[in-house]
């Protein structure tokens, strides 16, 4: 039996138009309940590109809950007294600190100010995530004024030698470890200049290497940050900010712990620099230009990549001249030789 009623998808069902005046826009939406219920829900970058759109919602999206709420989140070592004091004194508060510290540093600006006068005091707050889960969080303050910090190898520790940290890392005693932290570990390393208000986040996020020492059997995570340490930020005076984060400890089959955390500044002959030289490569890091790119891990990975290249190249340079240097030395001693007996058989 036929029937006249049209199905609900057939094209000469009638259009509905919604006049101009019903529509809805963000600005008919009260305030309190765009925070409440929609910026509050967003993460940094979401928030930064939602304040980019209209003057009213770069008011709302500029509330210091907001960002108090995200960089906590990101971030739970920077919820000490502390580091709250000195956020307090920042222009934008939280803002600023997110806008400083979450992008990856891409480089020195093109004419970055020759500040010689070095902070007297580094703040680090340390996030290590397993998986998106926190297993380490810690806050360390660095006296750097004085002449055996400015003389000594730079190097700071987040553990001390005999204190270790739990974690839910499983031991499998083979390199799945290894690639099992390469895609779940990430670090945030954000150092702090109290006197003058800077930071700056010297990590990867994702690791650079993973690796597992063949005598001890301690898994070595490296994060890193290249830095242009000649004045004109040329690549060839490119250094590492490298973190290492130490996993070891617990029986095959059982969980790991963290037993090392530190950051050293190494240059491309592979020498750790001073305190002095360092301070002055992490001005270059506070100073350096910044950029919110969603593929932080990639281009931490691609700098990392050719700063060892730059590192290789110069080593063989290196060993092509000293073993030019050799030649002309052992030259130069068979001549005299050849002199001297000459100068015997003359006589």
């Amino acid at each position: 039996m036929s029937s006249s009623t049209q199905p609900p998808c057939s094209s000469s069902t009638a259009t509905t138009t919604v006049e101009p005046s019903t529509a809805t826009s963000i600005s008919t939406i009260h305030p309190d309940i765009l925070q409440a219920h929609i910026l509050n829900r967003l993460d940094g970058l979401s928030l930064v590109s939602t304040a980019c759109t209209s003057t009213e919602l770069n008011s709302l999206a500029s509330q210091q809950d907001l960002w108090t709420n995200i960089c906590h989140s990101i971030w739970p070592s920077t919820n000490t007294p502390r580091i709250r004091e000195i956020i307090s004194r920042l222009p934008s508060g939280w803002r600023s600190l997110f806008s400083e510290s979450f992008p990856l540093t891409t480089g020195p600006r093109v004419n970055p100010p020759r500040d010689h006068d070095h902070p007297s005091e580094l703040i680090s707050a340390v996030d290590i995530h397993y998986k998106n889960k926190l297993i380490f969080s810690k806050v360390v303050e660095t006296e750097t004024s004085s002449s055996w910090f400015l003389c000594s190898p730079f190097r700071i520790d987040m553990l001390d030698p005999k204190d270790t940290c739990p974690t839910p890392i499983p031991n499998s005693g083979s390199e799945e470890t290894c690639r099992d932290l390469a895609g779940d570990l990430s670090l945030s390393w954000i150092l702090i200049d109290p006197t003058r208000l800077r930071s700056v986040n010297l990590s990867s996020h994702k690791p650079v290497s993973v690796q597992r020492h063949w005598l001890s059997g301690e898994v070595h995570a490296r994060f890193a940050t290249v830095l242009a340490a000649g004045e004109r930020g040329s690549a060839s005076d490119s250094v590492q900010c490298g973190i290492v984060v130490t996993c070891g400890g617990g029986a095959q089959g059982g969980e790991m712990q963290v037993r090392g955390v530190s950051l050293q500044v190494e240059d491309l002959d592979g020498v750790f620099l001073n305190g002095k030289g360092s301070l002055g490569v992490l001005n270059t890091g506070f100073e350096g230009k910044k950029g919110m790119s969603g593929r932080r891990e990639m281009e931490g990975r691609k700098r990392y990549g050719m700063f060892l290249e730059m590192k290789r190249e110069r080593r063989e340079r290196r060993l092509k001249k000293e073993g030019a240097l050799d030649m002309l030395c052992v030259s130069f001693g068979v001549m005299v030789l050849v002199s001297l007996g000459l100068f015997h058989l003359l006589r």
